[in-house]
């Protein structure tokens, strides 16, 4: 039998000259750079577009002549020399947000399942993956000390190929590591870092890559070690392993095993963020590393790990979240239970929704909400549906008090930019507007771009996405082995000058691909009429246990083979980075047709809108905050049915009413020869709003602001000191805790009971039984608002009430003044809350009400 082989590699003897396109091959910088991109594309247009764009597996494909010829080429060192001085001023910017004050041992520590940072790292599967990989690229563009985490995976997500009857099919390539621009981490001795986790087959060992994002860096953990068990070395096998077992293993070993990292590398996690419930593990080891580098016990641990973490939600449904069956989840947390010196059972317990039966499952959402004070949807409406989601996690309070709040995604411009419409932006706008996107003078300058230089940028990118759809489809027929006749038609498929939908997402059912398709007659003259005829591009996968998914997808092939309307829709197997960004430059129009509110937010619209791409779109995710009538259209108003065939039909008839109506004869307005003047109106109305208020620059400085600068502060305030404040802090809340069930209220009482008129004030008061607890560490409040349909105020505030006098010990007076600020019907409570900040004010059951429970 032959014996295991010993791999070695054999780099290209790259020129001194040409040095430092190995340089930039590592370091995943230049993926938003077209002047980067283009010097690659130089060395062998052909074989760059065939290696698909992985810079380090091209550079190992180019003869040593090639190479030769490059080093003594005026015009290419010139070229090189350029994106290298570019480069090394990257380095050279100070960070945007002078506010983040962390020593140079510590980080902000970003934690995500997946990263999609180009198509040549298949670490993704889709938006989770996407918005990760551009808040990396945002952060090193603003200078933020952040560090992102997450597993390399051998096989990835899977590639996706049709048959020959539409059906969806799967496949698992193995990623060669060695042809990606990842390498060891390593100590100060050069030795390779390991980290291991205790679990129920034995010990995990895992090794780490690093991988090179602008000036920050991504540390990818690997089990795939010859001393781990088959078992343990598949656990970074594949992305979202389908077996429960080995999912729990990836994300303790995504939590844990991050954290411990961080730790064996001396750099510390001052805030921890967490992208989604799969990272929620690592709060854990989190606190156990805070309990040892400043001696505290359990509680006082809590306070700064919650007071220093950020927790981002993306699903708003239920069943999306991740859950486990106790026992799986039970082995890796013994331990920490053991440290912690509380029972297995208790901490168990933090995956279950506050007072809920014991339901045998283990929440990751619910858990990881534990360890941070700062939680987040990802668009307005996605806020709103968290909020009702998880309310019961917060006990007697009304759903608008509910602590999770929003942060709407936003996407890395430049990534997704065609290169015509970048070099537009750099003639009007400013050569480095990438760089100034928070200067409001900045994105009002598109409106001086000329109309025919925009809509010939446009028809450039229009020309290169039907090119591009051409040649995948001819390999797409190839592999099917379709007929010499079939080829011949296929490669020239879709018509430059028509009006081009595209429909570009995950092929989950609630996302609806086949609205469209309620009525395909009417859908056919659309596409068939001979003075303004529409054409579609479809492109996604279904998951592969989603067969609705896949039916959706053959019915679209099924119907693009008819023959009156196979020239003008095509379906566009494995979709990819590379494919969205054909996409998104070159359509005209972005088809969005979710279920309202089933789409957390959505962002593939928004890089259509950097483009000029006008979006077409239910108003759901981030649609209801971008959209107006002069950039884009809405499909039907916000009504909710309960039958869903019900709201489909309504809704594909809007869709239909906006294309025959709005959408086509807009595109098609081409008086005296010009090109639309007012469809190129709604294109500037849509690039300035997503440079404005829909670029990662945006986000990543709102989750700085909002959450990681006083998170950072947080840190600092309770650990310094002995972190004397975060022992206090952990006393007061378990003296509130202890205590709490003796508050009493009595009924809130008016002064008087006249009815009012605007601008008459009044005064409440109230008794208020305390027990043991003191004025001090409560705050006594009324709520009130205006009364309509139900016994709840609706748009309710609070009022602070002070203490009038204390009756007896623990009894106490409370008084507040209202003034009538509106005229109608008004309702008024009262209740008791902690006081203090924030995460103490909402801790989990302490409110007390004086009428019932919200």
């Amino acid at each position: 039998m032959m014996k295991e082989m010993q791999i070695y590699k054999v780099y290209p003897a790259i020129p001194e000259e040409l040095s430092f396109l190995d340089y930039l091959a590592h370091n995943l910088w230049w993926c938003w750079n077209h002047e980067a991109i283009e010097l690659f594309q130089r060395i062998n247009p052909l074989q760059w577009e065939t290696i698909g764009k992985n810079p380090v597996a091209f550079l190992s494909s180019i003869s040593q002549r090639r190479f030769e010829e490059l080093s003594t080429d005026e015009s290419f060192l010139g070229h090189l020399e350029r994106v290298k001085a570019k480069f090394e001023r990257m380095f050279s910017h100070v960070s945007q947000i002078k506010e983040i004050d962390l020593d140079p041992k510590e980080t902000i520590a970003y934690f995500s399942m997946e990263f999609g940072l180009h198509e040549s790292l298949p670490f993704f599967a889709g938006g989770l993956g996407i918005l990760a990989g551009d808040h990396l690229k945002a952060a090193s563009s603003l200078g933020i000390p952040l560090t992102g985490v997450g597993l390399l995976f051998r096989e990835g997500y899977f590639r996706q190929f049709l048959d020959h009857t539409g059906w969806q099919q799967e496949t698992y390539p193995l990623i060669d590591v060695f042809d990606l621009p990842v390498q060891k981490l390593k100590d100060s001795s050069g030795i390779e870092i390991r980290i291991e986790i205790p679990g129920p087959d034995g010990v995990i060992h895992a090794c780490v890559w690093q991988l090179k994002i602008g000036k920050i860096r991504l540390l990818l953990l690997d089990t795939n070690l010859g001393e781990n068990s088959k078992k343990v070395r598949e656990i970074t096998s594949r992305l979202y392993a389908s077996h429960g077992e080995t999912r729990v293993a990836q994300e303790i070993l995504l939590g844990i095993g991050g954290i411990k990292v961080l730790k064996t590398i001396d750099m510390f996690p001052s805030v921890c963020h967490m992208n989604e419930g799969h990272c929620s593990f690592a709060g854990l080891e989190r606190i156990s590393i805070i309990m040892d580098k400043y001696h505290l016990d359990f509680q006082a641990a809590i306070q700064v790990c919650t007071r220093s973490g950020v927790f981002t939600t993306h699903t708003p449904v239920a069943a999306g979240h991740d859950e486990f069956p106790k026992e799986l989840v039970l082995p890796y947390i013994l331990p920490y239970a053991e440290k912690f010196a509380i029972s297995a059972d208790e901490l168990l317990a933090w995956g279950e929704p506050h007072g809920s039966e014991d339901t045998g499952k283990f929440s990751m959402f619910v858990f990881g909400v534990h360890f941070a004070g700062y939680i987040n949807g990802v668009s307005r409406l996605h806020g709103l549906v968290a909020r009702r989601m998880w309310q019961s996690l917060w006990p007697r309070r009304y759903v608008e008090e509910i602590p999770i709040s929003h942060i709407t995604n936003g996407v890395h411009i430049c990534s997704y930019l065609s290169r015509n419409k970048n070099t537009l932006l750099e003639r009007y706008l400013s050569s480095d507007w990438s760089d100034r996107l928070s200067n409001p003078n900045l994105a009002p300058r598109i409106d001086h771009i000329e109309d025919a230089d925009l809509w010939h940028a446009h028809e450039l990118d229009r020309s290169n996405l039907i090119r591009k759809c051409r040649q995948l489809l001819l390999k797409q027929y190839e592999r099917q082995n379709a007929p010499r006749n079939v080829l011949d038609e296929v490669a020239g498929v879709l018509d430059p000058r028509c009006l081009t939908i595209c429909f570009a997402r995950r092929f989950a059912t609630y996302k609806r691909a086949g609205l469209l398709f309620k009525d395909p007659q009417r859908l056919t003259r659309l596409i068939t009429d001979e003075n303004r005829p529409i054409q579609l591009i479809f492109s996604g996968k279904a998951h592969p246990n989603d067969t609705q998914g896949k039916e959706i997808i053959k019915t679209i092939v099924e119907f693009a083979r008819d023959h009156d309307v196979r020239h003008r829709v095509v379906f566009i197997e494995n979709y990819d980075i590379n494919i969205a960004r054909y996409m998104v430059q070159g359509c005209d129009v972005w088809l969005n047709t979710p279920r309202r509110p089933n789409e957390a937010c959505g962002t593939s619209g928004m890089k259509a809108s950097a483009n000029g791409g006008l979006n077409l779109s239910i108003l759901d995710g981030w649609w209801c905050e971008g959209f107006r009538e002069d950039r884009g259209w809405r499909i039907a108003n916000t009504d909710v049915y309960e039958d869903n065939e019900y709201q489909d039909e309504v809704e594909s008839q809007a869709l239909f009413n906006l294309l025959e109506n709005e959408v086509v004869p807009k595109y098609y307005d081409r008086r005296r020869g010009n090109p639309p003047l007012k469809w190129i109106k709604m294109m500037k109305e849509a690039m300035k709003m997503a440079l404005i208020d829909f670029s990662s620059d945006r986000m990543v400085r709102e989750y700085a602001d909002r959450f990681y600068v006083p998170a950072a502060r947080n840190f600092k305030r309770l650990t310094d000191d002995s972190a004397e404040k975060a022992k206090a802090l952990a006393q007061s809340q378990s003296r509130l805790i202890s205590l709490w069930s003796g508050i009493k209220l009595a009924k809130p009482r008016l002064i008087t009971e006249d009815d009012f008129t605007v601008g008459d004030t009044f005064r409440i008061t109230i008794k208020v039984f305390l027990g043991d607890l003191v004025p001090e560490e409560v705050e006594v409040q009324i709520y009130h608002g205006k009364i309509k349909f139900s016994d709840k105020p609706e748009g309710s505030r609070t009022e602070v009430m002070w203490l009038q006098e204390t009756v007896s010990k623990g009894t106490h007076i409370y008084a507040c003044t209202i003034t009538c600020s509106d005229s109608g019907r008004f309702g008024y409570t009262a209740r008791v809350i902690p006081k203090g900040d924030e995460i103490l004010s909402n801790t989990p059951g302490l409110i007390t009400w004086a009428h019932g429970e919200a």
